[in-house]
């Protein structure tokens, strides 16, 4: 762990409450409308549609577009869902579409990323596009020092080339690079790409159910119980 220079994280569910984000961002628009759809279902129904709509892209069946534009796309396949799509114009669906920018940052991610920077280079690798990972890191007071991931690759992970892309990127090589998430899947990519691999669980990313990524699955560099405790563990090293 000596040699790495960089450290690069996942965003989405690792750093960012993004199902309590894009909640808060429905429950009004929901409430202005009369409807009463609990809010916290349509954002996983919403999240629900991600991972399939990046497929059709890492397959090579659709060219690559950005996040912003697929999120757009799969919020329209979500309000069908509900049968909600007459009741929002082009315009609401542009601004609703905005709640990716304005996630709530886990209330240990601001300090500890402050903290890494102080010795490392950091940046997110994340599939959001760097348009919307700017706003994101402005809302969020998201110190990065630079930001790469799918927009960098023009691929989405777990494409292998998004993880070594965005290390290229930093100026490291795969060994100089850890890849920090609280996703195991994520970890494994990265790791078969080369990179060194930290996992921590955030066990709360789906709600009080949920059942995936509670521990860490493969053998990482560093497991740890928790996102100040990876920290500390980082900092230490020589």
């Amino acid at each position: 762990m000596r040699q790495v220079e960089a450290i690069i994280f996942d965003v989405f569910g690792t750093l960012v409450d993004w199902r309590t984000g894009v909640a808060n961002a429905a429950r009004p628009v929901f409430a202005a409308k009369g409807i009463d759809i609990d809010p916290l279902s349509f954002a996983d129904a919403w999240r629900g549609e991600y991972q399939p709509s990046m497929e059709r892209i890492r397959s090579g069946n659709r060219n690559y577009v950005s996040l912003d534009i697929l999120h757009l796309e799969n919020l329209e396949i979500a309000l069908e869902k509900f049968e909600l799509n007459r009741e929002f114009n082009a315009t609401e669906k542009e601004e609703l579409n905005h709640a990716w920018e304005k996630l709530p940052p886990w209330p240990d991610t601001v300090e500890c990323l402050n903290r890494l920077r102080e010795k490392y280079i950091i940046a997110p690798c994340s599939n959001g596009s760097i348009a919307l990972m700017a706003r994101l890191a402005r809302f969020g007071d998201l110190r990065w020092d630079a930001i790469v991931g799918a927009d960098i690759a023009r691929d989405y992970k777990p494409a292998a080339q998004t993880y070594l892309k965005s290390a290229a990127a930093l100026g490291c090589n795969p060994g100089q690079t850890l890849m920090v998430a609280a996703h195991n899947s994520d970890l494994d990519a990265a790791a078969a790409c080369g990179l060194k691999t930290a996992f921590f669980p955030r066990p709360k990313e789906h709600g009080p159910g949920q059942t995936i990524d509670l521990q860490a699955t493969g053998a990482w560099d560093f497991s740890s119980r928790s996102l100040p405790a990876l920290s500390d563990g980082l900092l230490a090293v020589d």
